[in-house]
């Protein structure tokens, strides 16, 4: 289920005897899960703190608790720590962490939401901007609401027809164009504005 190398059981055994004896293991668990927010918490437990839903993983000299409800998005997940001369680094490598692309069996609305969310809205997260799917009328034409540094941005369309549409249409044969729903005159603050 979760490979988690020696060097980072020895580091973990490490921490866990800096914190005295109340600390009984490490307790992992994804935060936002099946999102493209998830993220991987490590946190030190006792046993106040588990609720009994957890997996338990015996690793050398301690225990290592996966939280029940994020075991689907943490299953092949990876942790290493490497050792460094200024320090050291943990990495935890989780696939699933952000949940599982849709397949083609998926509506269009849910295909199109997931590459909003997974590919194209971190993109746009650089300039403090972000999209949101208003609707896809019955001949495939998406609409899509720029928000953040994207709502009143002179490049909205350039974005739009260069990045979005043109990785919408490869996508899914279904979309045939894609639409600006948003009045890019209300916007505040945007990224590169307006003439």
């Amino acid at each position: 289920m979760i490979n988690l190398s020696a060097n980072a059981q020895t580091y973990f055994r490490r921490l866990l005897e800096t914190q005295g004896g109340d600390a009984v293991g490490i307790r992992l668990s994804a935060v936002e899960p099946g999102t493209p927010r998830a993220d991987a918490r490590l946190e030190f437990c006792d046993n106040g703190d588990l609720l009994g839903d957890e997996w338990a993983i015996d690793c050398e000299g301690f225990t290592l608790f996966v939280d029940g409800a994020s075991v689907p998005y943490l299953d092949s997940a990876e942790i290493d720590y490497a050792s460094h001369a200024t320090g050291g680094q943990l990495t935890i490598k989780a696939p699933r962490i952000k949940g599982e692309t849709p397949g083609s069996e998926a509506s269009l609305v849910e295909r199109v939401r997931w590459l909003i969310e997974t590919e194209i809205n971190p993109q746009l997260a650089s300039h403090k901007g972000q999209v949101a799917l208003e609707s896809i009328d019955a001949d495939g034409v998406v609409y899509l609401r720029f928000g953040g540094g994207c709502h009143g941005c002179g490049m909205a369309d350039v974005t739009l027809k260069q990045g979005i549409e043109k990785t919408m249409m490869a996508r899914f044969p279904e979309v045939t164009a894609v639409r600006d729903a948003t009045d890019h005159s209300t916007g505040s603050a945007p990224y590169i504005a307006r003439g």
